[in-house]
Formats: structure tokens, sequence, C-alpha cells
């Protein structure tokens, strides 16, 4: 197999987005549409990946910083005109140049690699992908001679009315002889309806000088989508989903209603887990064996080990052993750690807090800045005061610990193993092992108070 360079065209500037984000930087399941596309040409093993930036140039360089160079399209003048920008860097290479956009995020690395097969094994001068399409309004057309050959592609706006019935559609994927390719776009014109150069009018310019044209027709059209504006981004999204479900289902992950189950492209998931509908999973999220994800979940850049149970809960950027139940309704935010067997009950927020073996926070309670130990048991209602108004202080909790309901804990303080406070105390200072803290005033009966209620006067 030759050598070979890629092209990325990144550089316009996406209109139909009505976006202020580069268009190549929207995401298609949790990542932006290029990474999709580098992701697809790196093992293919190329000589160079050039990546041709113009609109938000700093922004895609950034990032994509370390995976491809990078090389400017001042003005956006068309495709022929932003590959001849790579001239510089690719002019005196030899073998092959395969050149896509940034903006095609389904294109897979076997379709990738059977067109490479298919432009080797015919010493084409130029190999371009195609697909049939049942409409194939907004692409350019394949025009074919009677033997078969491609003669030229025309864009749709360019088009014949008998032009563009032709359903075979130009997915904008070709691989180029590098030295004729660059010897084609020294004679690109932009005599055409948007006075710009197209890299499609290379054919004719290499059939002219007798080389063979070719073309590799892929079968899955989808793989072809070019996403222009909102619209598209969700039709793309939906067939990545499709395919990560299917892989994760493949793979013994159990998905009671994929349709409604979105799952991002990094996200780990091991067999015998059970994922209910509308069910989000997102970022660097790692799930383990035989957990139980129910309606509404979220998880995010998470993780997550074997044998939980998860009800309709919000997890970010937290970690959860094995065998715990969580929710209800529960929220962990950041630097949570959720520790073997123990239970989060509904409306448990917990945030940059350990939670040990056993313990139980049953409902209704706010951890954070804490350290609980193993077996700890939090009343419903108890509120971890971290927080003055500038610093954040933090709380100790020991094994065993007993925490009555409605307990308030005004950090810093420690709590000794096997100490308890009493339900509705507001706890200010460190309670001794086997110690009941209670903090709160005596109660007081008012004896006929009722008769003093409002609704009694006349």
């Amino acid at each position: 197999m030759q050598a070979t360079n890629i092209v990325i065209l990144a550089a316009g500037n996406g209109s139909r987005m009505k976006s202020d984000l580069p268009k190549v930087l929207h995401q298609v399941a949790g990542q932006a549409m290029v990474d999709w596309v580098i992701d697809a040409v790196q093992p293919l093993k190329p000589n160079k990946i050039l990546t041709v930036t113009g609109v938000g140039a700093e922004r895609v360089q950034d990032h994509l910083a370390g995976k491809t160079d990078f090389v400017i399209q001042e003005k956006q003048l068309g495709t022929g005109h932003a590959v001849l920008q790579t001239k510089a860097a690719l002019a005196d290479s030899q073998g092959a140049t395969l050149i896509l956009s940034g903006d095609t995020p389904l294109f897979t690395t076997e379709t990738l690699q059977a067109l490479l097969n298919e432009h080797s094994r015919t010493k084409n001068a130029v190999t371009v992908l195609t697909a049939k399409a049942d409409n194939p309004t907004g692409y350019g057309r394949i025009v074919r001679g009677d033997d078969g050959m491609v003669l030229k592609i025309v864009e749709e706006k360019d088009a014949s009315v008998t032009e563009r019935r032709i359903e075979e559609i130009n997915t904008g994927v070709y691989i180029f002889d590098n030295q004729l390719l660059f010897q084609a776009l020294s004679q690109v014109g932009n005599d055409n309806v948007q006075q710009e150069y197209y890299l499609p009018d290379t054919l004719d310019i290499l059939r002219g000088m007798g080389k063979q044209i070719g073309a590799y027709q892929t079968l899955d059209f989808s793989e072809s989508m070019g996403v222009n504006d909102r619209v598209a981004l969700a039709q793309a999204n939906q067939i990545m989903r499709n395919r990560i479900n299917q892989m994760h289902m493949k793979n013994g992950v159990e998905l009671v209603a994929p349709d409604q189950t979105f799952i991002d492209a990094g996200v780990v998931i091991g067999k015998d887990t059970l994922i209910e509908g509308n069910v989000t999973l997102k970022g660097q999220t790692v799930i383990g064996r035989d957990n139980v994800l129910t309606a509404g979940t979220r998880i995010e850049d998470s993780t997550i080990g074997d044998g939980n149970v998860i009800t309709s809960s919000h997890l970010e950027e937290a970690v959860v052993k094995d065998r715990t139940t969580i929710g209800p309704y529960a929220h962990l935010r950041p630097a949570a750690e959720i520790m073997d067997e123990a239970h989060l009950g509904n409306f448990v927020e917990v945030k940059k807090a350990t939670i040990g073996q056993g313990s139980k926070v049953g409902h209704l309670s706010y951890v954070g800045n804490a350290k609980l130990g193993a077996d700890v048991n939090v009343g419903a209602g108890t509120i971890f005061v971290n927080y003055d108004g500038v610093n954040k202080f933090d709380t100790t909790v020991g094994d065993r610990v007993f925490i009555g309901s409605n307990t308030k804990i005004i950090a810093p303080v420690t709590l000794a193993d096997e100490s308890i406070t009493a339900a509705g105390s507001t706890i200010t200072d460190d309670v001794a092992t086997h110690a009941m803290g209670i903090a709160r005033t005596r109660q007081t009966n008012k004896a006929d108070f009722w008769d003093r209620m409002p609704h009694k006067k006349g």
C-alpha cells in the first residue's frame, strides 16, 4: 500500500448552523465532528494529517493540537482553493492524498480503507467515494459515461434538470495521486455560479491529461451525511448513538429502550448491566458489571463499580464502588465517593465527600466536604454546613456514628467513632466516642394558646 496523506477540510463558517462555535466543533455523541474524522483516519496510518482551517481557526487548532498539522485558508474560495493551501506541505510528497471534510463524522475506517484499497488496485489518478441516495437533494451528482466511467461531478446548483435526477452522489471524499492532484489544482478556474474553485473540477482536468478517473460506491449512504445545520446535526447524533448502542448490546449490555438511551462515545460499560430508557451517559464514564440504571439517570465523567442500583439520579465526576443503592433523585457532585454497600436515599446530595462502607444517608440530606466512616447512619434532613460565605471547611465522621434527623453539623468538627447526635441538634463542637451531642433549647409548652390564634377572633 502506497503512503497516504490526509487532508481534512475545516475552514467553512457553517452559517446555517447559526452558531458562534466553528461548525466542525459541534458535537456528535459526545465529541466534536472533526474528532470523529480524525478517529476514522488514524488507523489508516497516514504519512501526514493536515487540517485546513479558516473561520474560527484558533479554536479549531487549539482543539486538535497534537493530532494534526494545520494550514489556513484566509478566504473561503471553495474546496479546490482550500486543498491548494496544502501545496507547500504536500507538493513534494509521493503516493496518495485522501481528502475529506471535517463536518462528515459518520465515515468509518472500514469504508475509507476500502476506498484506499480500490484506488491502489486500479491505479487511478483519482478515486471518488460515492453513494446512492433516494433523495439526492443538496449533493453533487456523479455523471458517468455509457461505459460506466466517471465523467464529472456536478454541484447541484450548477446541474441541469437531467443531472439533478441522478441518484449517485458525491460524498466529498477523494483519494488522489498526490503529484497529479497539485498539477490539476493549478488549472482549476472559478467560472461557476459561486465563483469558487471546486475540487471536483480536477476530474475533468485529469481526464484531459489522459488520466484514469474512478469511483468506489459505499453501500451505507448514511456515512456520507454532511452536517450543515442543526437538523442534520440531530440526524447524525441519532445515527452515531444507534451505532454506539448496538456495540454495547453486542458486548452484553441490556438496553431496555435503545432509542431513548443516550451514550457518548467515550463511555465504557460492563456486561450484564441493565439500562432503562431515558438514561444519559456522558464523557469518560466507566460503568462496571451487573448494574441497574433506571429511567431518568444521568451520569457524567464518573466511575461506577459492580452490582449497583442507581435510580433516577444525577452523577457528575463521582466515584461509586460496589453493591450500593442510590436514589431516587440523588445528586452526586464532583469528588463524591461512595464506598461498598453504602446507601443514598431520595433527594440526597453529596459533594466532595466520602460515604464509608455500609453507611446510609437516608433522604433529604446534604453531605459536603466530609469524610464518613463505615456503618454510619445519617438521619433525614441532616445538613453538613461547610461554607461560611468565604471558605469551605471539612467534617470528619468516624465509624458507626448515629446522626439524628435534622442535625446541622457546623464544620470544622469531628464526630468520633460510635458517637451520637440528638435529632434537631446544631453541632458546633467535636463529639467524643460513645458520647451524644445535644444542641437544642428545652421545649416550652404555652397553655391555652389555641384561643389566641387569629382565626378564633370574631
